[in-house]
């Protein structure tokens, strides 16, 4: 997959292996990735989520 590639909130989800559900709540909320929106379409990019992801690394549980 490309970096550009976009990806539904199934795959989103797929590919942070988490729930849909999760995808909706963190978009309600603000916390999640970046998102598009496409009319009535949410989508992801592919490289946006490698960066939320790499925006989590962590080196101690009391870190925020």
């Amino acid at each position: 997959m490309s970096e550009k590639t976009l990806l539904n909130e199934t795959n989103a989800a797929r590919f942070l292996d988490i729930k849909p559900a999760t995808l909706a709540a963190w978009r309600y909320r603000g916390t999640g990735p970046i998102f598009r929106k496409i009319g009535r379409l949410v989508r992801y990019l592919q490289r946006d989520l490698e960066e939320y992801l790499e925006g989590q690394a962590r080196r101690s549980t009391s870190e925020k």
